[in-house]
Formats: C-alpha cells, sequence, structure tokens
C-alpha cells in the first residue's frame, strides 16, 4: 500500500515522541470514520461532524479545514442533499481505514505468533539520491524495519516492501531477502536493531493516560473517549515494529497497554454508538443523490 503511506503518517505527531496530548485533528477524522462510518452505506452531515468534534476542543474552522483537506487528497466525497453538504469514503479511505482496523484488532500490539523469519532490506545509493534515500529509511522504519548495519535494515516476519520501492524508483537499486539467524546469530541479537526503551516508553505513556479509565481526561462523554483512546492507540500500534514477544522481556508493557485499550473500547463502545446515533445527521449512498 505504498500510495498512501503520506496518508498514514498522519498518525504519527512527527517527533518519535511518547503520546501527543492534542492528536492532530485528521488522526482523529480517521477515528471517527473507522469507528462510525467504514462499513456503511452512508455520508455524514458537516455540520454534525463539527458538533462531534467540538466534544474534543476542535474548532469548527479546523474540523472544515480536514474535511476539506481530506477531499481534495480523494480520502472523502462531497454529496448534497438540499442546502446540506454530507461526506462519505471514497475507495481510498477504505483502504486506509481498513489497514487501522486490522492494526488494532488483527495484528495488535503483541506479537505471539512469530514464524522466526526476518525480511532484510539493503540498498546503497549515491549522493545524487539523497531526498530518495532519506524517504526510503523514513518509510522503512514506518512500516516496522530497525537498521541493523550501515545499508541493512530488518524486520521481523514477512514484510512487503514494493509498493514503497517501486513508487520511489528503486527497483534495482534495493534487495529483498526472507531469511533466518544462523548460529553464531540469535534472533535475541537482532532484536538490538531497534529502539526497544523507546517503544516500551510510549507504552507505559498510553498507560498512564488510560490506566485510570481515563479518569484524568477533561472529556465530556464516552464519545469523546472513545476517539481519542482509539486514535492514541492506532499511533502506537503503527509505531511498533512488531518485535516478536518471546525475545522481549516477560514485563513488557505492550502486553498490559493492550489489554487496557481492549477493556475501554468495550466499556465505550455502547454508550458511544448512542451518541453518535443522535448526533449524526446521515445520508443513505444508496440513494439519489445531488452532487
Amino acid at each position: 500500500m505504498g500510495s498512501v503511506y503520506p496518508l498514514l503518517v498522519t498518525f504519527d505527531d512527527g517527533d518519535g515522541a511518547p503520546l501527543s496530548p492534542s492528536p492532530r485533528p485528521q488522526s482523529l477524522m480517521f477515528s471517527f470514520l473507522g469507528i462510525h462510518v467504514l462499513g456503511r452505506r452512508i455520508a455524514v452531515y458537516s455540520g454534525s461532524v463539527i458538533d462531534v468534534f467540538a466534544r474534543l476542543g476542535v474548532t469548527e474552522e479546523a474540523a472544515r479545514s480536514t474535511l476539506t483537506r481530506m477531499v481534495n487528497r480523494g480520502l472523502l466525497a462531497r454529496h448534497r442533499r438540499g442546502r446540506k453538504t454530507y461526506f462519505g469514503l471514497t475507495g481510498k479511505a477504505t483502504a486506509v481505514l481498513e489497514d487501522g482496523r486490522r492494526r488494532i484488532w488483527e495484528t495488535g500490539a503483541v506479537n505471539r505468533d512469530w514464524d522466526g523469519t526476518w525480511t532484510l532490506v539493503g540498498f546503497s545509493l549515491p549522493d545524487s539520491h539523497r531526498s530518495t534515500r532519506h524517504d526510503l529509511r523514513s518509510r522503512l522504519i514506518w512500516a516496522g524495519f530497525g537498521l541493523l548495519q550501515s545499508g541493512l535494515w530488518i524486520a521481523p516476519g514477512a514484510k512487503d516492501v514494493t509498493g514503497t520501492v517501486t513508487e520511489l524508483g528503486l527497483r534495482e537499486h534495493v534487495t529483498v531477502l526472507a531469511a533466518r539467524a544462523l548460529k553464531p546469530t540469535e534472533s535475541a541479537d537482532l532484536v538490538r536493531a531497534f529502539d526497544t526503551r523507546q517503544i516500551a516508553e510510549r507504552y507505559h505513556a498510553f498507560l498512564e493516560r488510560w490506566g485510570d479509565a481515563g479518569a484524568r481526561l477533561a472529556l465530556p462523554d464516552d464519545l469523546a473517549r472513545q476517539l481519542l483512546l482509539h486514535t492514541d492507540w492506532l499511533q502506537l500500534v503503527r509505531q511498533d515494529p512488531h518485535l516478536p514477544a518471546e525475545h522481549l522481556p516477560a514485563d513488557w508493557p505492550a502486553i498490559r497497554a493492550e489489554q487496557t485499550f481492549h477493556d475501554l473500547a468495550r466499556a465505550y463502545e455502547e454508550p458511544a454508538h448512542a451518541l453518535a446515533t443522535a448526533l449524526l445527521d446521515e445520508l443513505p449512498l444508496d440513494l439519489p443523490l445531488d452532487h
């Protein structure tokens, strides 16, 4: 899914720090759409979206600007009914949101099913490709790779980097291999290619924020809590290289953080759904539309 990579990075607040106290409106919008629109043939009225986002302290101007940018990026489509403008998902947005859903509910934060394989990516680019080299490194990090040694990147399991390499025009400059560690190298040694301390700090920050049922968060209701919870969690799991649990400490904080997320997600689900149903003005997309 290399073509949607620039959209996925919006879940990262950019500095690799633990959790941003104020996620970007577009990150929150993805959470909102993924929970309340994905899988339904509907569009939602802009005014009701603004009402939802006001609960999170997002201004009307910021919400409208986010909707417009997402239309310009091919993520949302406008639909008109009378004087009202509704927004529905495009195929591109659906792909991004489905990827997020899989990250949260299928891949998860704890890699207990690792098969012992690694994906290796090797490249050597001249200085004339400096900008492209930077883009490739950034995308490899985002895809869960760590730098094993100069020019050689590694990630647990099978990773498909075809889209990224093709998009950057580097098919002839990059070597991709599947491998297993052989003596004297141990898989535990390869985990050192990753900054596990920083990964752990992110999960500890999540637990500090949400561990007491989010009681310290000054939010008005469970709909606001649900959207912020999912945004925080998706940001975390997208930054996590999903290292094999067998080579991490027994008290790895992702284990407790994932349970906390699941408990809170279940607790917020029904009241948040009821609030969203009451707030959202929805337009079925199987009806004739004015464009």
